[in-house]
């Protein structure tokens, strides 16, 4: 089996119709991984949601990587009966409990090794997305176990920091760059959506919140009790009311696909892969292959297709 350019190319264009999906998140890490686990299932009208993994992650939320996968592992399970859906627990998997060590190691993990024997049922044709909003290791480590999955699937991958950005110190590549260098060179087909630069501009303020969440269902209630509780000490130090939710913008790859080609949601274009190099840049190396550099989220009509979906 051999992906042809023709069918790459085709690959990087957003799906105009449903689509399988994963989804690669390290939910308990703040509060949009909340939301965009939450929109995907919501969204069944373009989103077959085939499993859910659990990655690692490690700041105050976590004392190490394994207790933020585990945390969010616990947390998947929580949205999941918030949102009555109890038929996707048995596809919820544990992911790595740490980082690569290099680039030619995988972390084996249930979830890695599910992603492995998920993907062979798809091909280039009708390739499975792997969206994934957190350190990218689970992906990473899969493609090692099993470089042919690389023409099963597409990536959907929220991190980095723009291109035009002084650095790429972004929470879910620095983490682990080693992982974000062994995706970003696999020959998948392969979506970049930077964060800060970017889908930044993905916010919500607490009258979005209130006014057209709360009381909705119990669902909406815990997202807006949720992030109330972790802006409340944004306010306490005097900045502003509002929180990026921009997970939710790499769902929303396969949401707002159209069939002229565009994409409701977001504004992209096809650059040649850069590489992330450990000192928190990017090098461009001559030739690389293509991908698709996501550059505007359109916030307002994202925000009311989310709205609409969590709302029911």
């Amino acid at each position: 089996m051999t992906m042809t350019k023709e069918q790459y190319l085709r690959n990087l264009l957003p799906p105009t119709g449903t689509v399988d999906a994963v989804l690669d998140t390290d939910t308990y890490n703040e509060i949009d991984d909340q939301f965009a686990l939450s929109y995907m299932v919501r969204s069944s009208d373009r989103i077959r949601v085939q499993a859910f993994y659990a990655a690692p992650f490690f700041n105050a939320n976590s004392t190490s990587p394994a207790d933020g996968m585990e945390r969010s592992y616990k947390e998947i399970h929580n949205l999941l009966g918030l949102l009555g859906e109890e038929k996707y627990r048995e596809v919820t998997f544990r992911g790595s409990d740490r980082y690569l060590p290099d680039e030619k190691t995988p972390v084996e993990s249930d979830a890695a090794r599910d992603l492995v024997e998920r993907a062979k049922g798809y091909n280039a044709d009708r390739p499975l997305y792997v969206v994934a909003i957190g350190a990218i290791t689970n992906v990473a480590s899969a493609i090692l176990m099993d470089p042919s999955i690389k023409e099963r699937i597409v990536i959907v991958w929220l991190g980095g920091h723009a291109q035009h950005w002084p650095d790429t110190h972004e929470f879910n590549m620095f983490q682990d760059v080693a992982a974000a260098r062994v995706v970003f060179t696999c020959g998948a087909p392969f979506v970049q959506l930077p964060c800060f630069g970017v889908v930044s501009a993905f916010t919500v303020s607490g009258d979005d919140l209130r006014s057209r969440l709360y009381g909705k269902n119990d669902l909406c209630n815990y997202l807006v009790t949720h992030t109330e509780r972790e802006i409340s000490r944004y306010v306490k130090e005097g900045r502003a009311w509002s929180r990026v939710i921009w997970d939710v913008t790499a769902v929303a790859w396969l949401t707002g696909g159209k069939t002229d080609g565009k994409q409701e949601f977001l504004r992209y274009e096809l650059r040649d892969l850069p590489m992330p190099e450990y000192d928190n840049t990017y090098s461009y190396p001559a030739g690389g292959e293509r991908f698709v550099y996501v550059y505007h989220v359109d916030r307002d009509a994202l925000w009311n297709d989310m709205i609409t979906k969590l709302s029911r």
